[in-house]
């Protein structure tokens, strides 16, 4: 082991040609559905769209429910008279979307963003500046095509407030029978037509600010609170320093791929716009849908819900380095509980079933009945979330005051009595499901839905004895017994039974037993699962680790958080070879030809952040603070020579990087028994 350099040490990319943070173009995109998407984890907004969307505000029941459309006051277009060059950036240092205009009398930089901080209020400043020596007024036209409507919520008009323009309104219909129906306020900045920089000016700014909130006394509130920020110059400042606190506790670059580096920071910026403060302590997230906030209207982008993309695909990547911000995910499927108990007890079964797709109440919202009657791999994909948290973090509180022990004990329940006991193999089936290929339907036995059931028990099993519950023996016992399909003869698992080996699959199905569900099995195995399926996987089919869009033409969902969660995970699991494991982060790290280094910052493993730097012969380490208590004592374990070296905060420990070595982190000391 040597020093390797500075502890705060940084990734070269310095040398690309560009900041990888700094999104530009001269144009925007002919299609407005891939204008930039500006979100805080509780409003989210396409620049220059009529509409925006608030967390946990839907409209329509059961099936019709979508997210409510709200109006935004904050959709103009800056126009100068006269030609002028255009540039439009997005700056996801800071969250930033700007508009720049420049003539030979004046440059405007109209600049939106949605507050990180302050997640109720939105943000248009006009920055216009006086070019040469004329002294002469210069105006620019601020167009918009705004009105207070919506057609998912009945607006009424209200006293102007301090200024402010205010709406507030109820949508129309509950998402349930006897539901209740969210209540929206807005207030706002009222806009002038045009902007004028006077003869004795050089420059002027203009800031306008839009209050979006569930009561009259928060939005009075948050409007009280963007006026004075307007009036001690910290509207923006306060803002960039929220973003700036999120940048440093979580980084990944790469050094050898300009394109791949800012693919990587584009999505974990758009990840975490979709994401709480790291501030917030209201415990009302709304949870992440696929198009995010930013999208889900009536008929589009899978109206908001909330799906198995979230726990699955969204949250590791997160849950690495925010174990405040993977909480939210988990509090929001706790939120949900009784209406996920209403949804198992409708099936006949007992326990909990989590909607296919969700809103706010956990009932079952999907449009079309078979998906939630038989895509039930979505239990075992919530469970999956609290154990991946678990070991990540061992806050036992989530799971004893928090309440998730009554997600996990509720979901092993409804397993025992979805499963049927089969004499002829003496094994437990769970018959007529769809599993997350979406070809079929009405299969037994769809071995993903078999392992997240079977890990599921198992966890429960393990969960309860942590916390000295009484654990049912029928939850161990349909763990152990429970069918998981596989062929002796070619040695691979196929689908479901009857499945025929090479018929056509929709996405990512059975390859995730080896990731991200860890099913034990021989290199061997994995080699044939992964060529039996990737040569028929639908090239048309959702692209789960795809980036910008669910379809690799630019069809169905955009801005889709879905790709970018898969896409994350590829770098941040894969390049790293990082398993949260019950009593250790085990990583093997491999980097791919052409990279020649990878910096990850922040990664938070029981309390303690550490900062990575990969190369292609060598590791790096940096414990950069260590938890507080004696649980998280961390030390390196090298698998191959079986030596342990204990980190210690801001010392940087290296190691060679050999093919085939497998090491872990571990705690001296852990709230697991022995």
């Amino acid at each position: 082991m040597t020093a390797f350099g500075k502890p705060d040490f940084q990734p070269n990319t310095m040398s690309y040609a560009e900041d990888p943070y700094i999104f530009s173009t001269d144009t925007l995109p002919s299609d407005r559905r891939f204008l930039p998407p500006l979100a805080n984890g509780l409003l989210g907004w396409r620049v220059y769209d009529n509409i925006m969307h608030m967390g946990g505000v839907y409209n329509g029941e059961g099936g019709r429910c979508h997210r409510a459309d709200v109006p935004c006051p904050l959709n103009v277009e800056v126009e100068m008279d006269g030609p002028a060059q255009h540039t439009y950036c997005l700056d996801t240092h800071t969250g930033i979307f700007t508009h720049s205009l420049s003539s030979a009398r004046a440059k405007v930089s109209q600049s939106l963003y949605s507050h990180r901080y302050y997640t109720n209020l939105m943000v248009m400043e006009i920055l216009l500046v006086r070019e040469g020596t004329s002294e002469e007024p210069i105006t620019v036209n601020l167009v918009s095509s705004f009105t207070p409507q919506s057609k998912d919520i009945v607006f009424d008009s209200c006293p102007d407030y301090k200024g402010g323009s205010h709406i507030q309104g109820k949508v129309a219909t509950a998402e349930f029978p006897g539901g209740s129906c969210p209540t929206v306020h807005l207030i706002w900045t009222p806009k002038p037509p045009t902007l004028t920089l006077l003869p004795e000016q050089r420059q002027a700014r203009w800031a306008f600010i839009l209050v979006a909130a569930n009561s009259l006394e928060t939005a009075e509130a948050n409007y009280d609170k963007g006026l004075d920020l307007i009036a001690t110059g910290d509207l923006r400042p306060s803002h960039e320093k929220a973003w700036k606190e999120l940048w440093l506790e979580s980084t990944a670059e790469v050094v050898g791929s300009e394109t791949l580096c800012k693919a990587l920071i584009g999505c974990m910026f758009y990840l975490l716009s979709a994401f709480p403060s790291i501030h917030d302590t209201s415990s009302s997230f709304g949870g992440v849908s696929p198009g995010g906030l930013s999208n889900g209207g009536d008929g589009q982008d899978y109206w908001g819900h909330i799906f198995w993309d979230q726990d699955i695909w969204m949250y590791p990547g997160i849950a690495l380095f925010y174990p405040k911000l993977a909480r939210s995910v988990l509090e929001y499927r706790v939120g949900t509980i009784e209406g996920a108990k209403d949804n198992a007890q409708k099936q006949g079964f007992k326990g909990l079933k989590f909607p296919w797709e969700s809103a706010v109440s956990g009932r079952e919202v999907c449009p079309e009945d078979i998906y939630g009657q038989q895509e039930i791999h979505i239990n075992g994909d919530v469970t999956l979330a609290f154990q991946h948290y678990l070991y990540l973090t061992e806050d036992v509180s989530m799971f004893a005051e928090g309440r998730g022990s009554e997600v996990i004990y509720g979901v092993a329940d409804y397993w025992v009595s979805r499963a049927s006991w089969n004499p002829e193999d003496k094994k437990y089936h769970l018959l007529g499901v769809m599993p997350p290929d979406e070809y079929y339907y009405n299969v037994d036995n769809s071995v993903y839905t078999n392992t997240v059931a079977k890990f599921s028990l198992q966890f429960a099993v393990d969960l309860a004895d942590l916390l000295q519950h009484p654990a049912p023996e029928e939850w161990q016992e349909v763990a152990q017994n429970l069918k998981i399909p596989f062929e002796e003869e070619t040695q691979y698992h196929p689908e479901f039974d009857g499945y025929v080996k090479g018929h056509p699959v929709k996405q990512a199905d059975t390859v995730m037993l080896g990731y991200p569900l860890g099913l034990p099995m021989t290199p061997e195995i994995r080699r044939n699962d992964l060529e039996a399926y990737e040569p028929v996987t639908d090239p048309n089919g959702p692209a789960m680790t795809w980036v910008w869009s669910e379809s690799s033409d630019g069809s169905g969902a955009v801005n889709f958080l879905t790709g970018m969660g898969g896409f994350l995970q590829a770098v941040l699991f894969g390049y790293t070879g990082f398993r949260v494991q019950k009593e250790c982060l085990a990583f093997s790290p491999l980097l791919p030809e052409g990279i020649s280094e990878l910096c990850i910052r922040g990664v938070n493993y029981l309390g303690s952040q550490m900062d990575w730097l990969l190369r292609k012969d060598e590791v790096c380490i940096v414990l950069r603070e260590k938890a507080s208590t004696k649980s998280c004592d961390l030390q390196l374990v090298l698998k191959a020579s079986g030596t342990k070296i204990p980190l210690t905060p801001g010392k940087a420990v290296t190691f060679p990087r050999e093919s085939g070595c497998v090491c872990k982190l571990a705690s001296a000391y852990s709230c697991w028994p022995l």
